[in-house]
């Protein structure tokens, strides 16, 4: 995946030097953004931004205060590169949730190191879901957002596990974390040819894809194949060769219910189709109401245009 960074100045002086520096790392990708165009620049929620302060025409700190104060940039790591060395000053621009001030003249091999670790970081740390190591909700948002922003036309896979419910009470928490665990790296495996391809952890057993094009009928059957045939594992064999598990309801009933199985419900974002990511929820919701009437694993495709 490629981390786009933002570099801040209004002249253009300090691109070139990233652009030497990072020359041979080719997952990165500098851009230059004067102080007039931030507004766009944080709606693209970038990996991360620089700020060369002496550069700019506008205070450092009011600069940085609009950078955290926009909610889809309130974990995106910012530099300040700057001539001032005065601690008073270098303080003041710290207390804004500012990582790093770096004092000119820079040591150019301390930059790339930082931004390289910075980024390396800011991977980790988006990676919400201790159990499965995706990214979770904020990293999702912004990573449809971003999409709709750049007016890509994407497919956006939901996924959940039918009966999952019922085998926890079973089978125990331990042995359900083990079947999220399996899932997800089915999905991720499912997902990895596609470079452009992010996988995210919505909570719980739902899971969400997102992948350039429309074209995923063969994506979401590789995930179904997958889950199916390894499923297995997670049962005795009683309980599988029966194709069910009993658990008692609420009354003290007992009820049977099948094998766990894998939902998968998509949605086809065409250019202009969706204004957000809300929208995409909605119809999303409405996708995953028919795959679950399915029995087994089963997938769904709306593939409806704007009006």
């Amino acid at each position: 995946m490629v981390n786009e960074v933002y570099i801040i100045d209004d002249d253009e002086s300090s691109i070139a030097v990233f652009r030497e520096l990072f020359r041979e790392d080719k997952e990165y990708k500098f851009i230059s953004v004067k102080t007039e165009q931030i507004d766009i620049a944080l709606n693209n929620i970038p990996s991360l931004i620089v700020i060369n302060e002496d550069a700019i025409d506008r205070d450092v700190i009011d600069v940085c205060r609009k950078i955290r104060k926009d909610e889809d940039n309130t974990i995106t790591p910012v530099i300040v590169v700057s001539s001032n060395s005065s601690r008073e000053h270098r303080m003041k621009v710290l207390n804004e949730s500012i990582e790093y001030f770096i004092r000119k003249p820079v040591d150019e091999g301390y930059l790339y190191y930082t931004v390289k670790n910075l980024t390396r970081l800011l991977t980790i740390n988006r990676r919400m879901s201790p159990l499965t190591g995706l990214p979770g909700n904020v990293q999702i948002n912004s990573e449809l957002k971003k999409r709709l922003i750049k007016n890509e036309e994407f497919s956006v896979i939901y996924i959940d596990l039918d009966n999952f419910k019922a085998y926890n009470d079973v089978y125990g928490f331990l042995k359900g974390d083990q079947i999220i665990q399996y899932t997800a790296n089915i999905i991720v495996n499912a997902v990895h040819d596609n470079s452009n391809g992010f996988v995210g952890h919505i909570g719980g057993d739902d899971f969400i894809a997102i992948v350039p094009g429309k074209d995923v009928e063969k994506l979401c059957q590789s995930i179904i194949s997958n889950f199916d045939s390894g499923v297995k594992k997670f049962y005795n064999e009683k309980d599988y060769e029966e194709g069910y598990i009993e658990v008692a309801n609420r009354k003290g009933i007992i009820e049977k219910f099948p094998i766990t199985s894998i939902s998968v419900a998509v949605v086809v974002a065409d250019i202009g189709r969706f204004a957000n990511i809300l929208e995409i929820g909605d119809v999303a919701t409405q996708v995953k109401h028919a795959v679950k009437n399915v029995m087994g694993s089963s997938y769904a495709i709306d593939r409806r245009r704007s009006k």
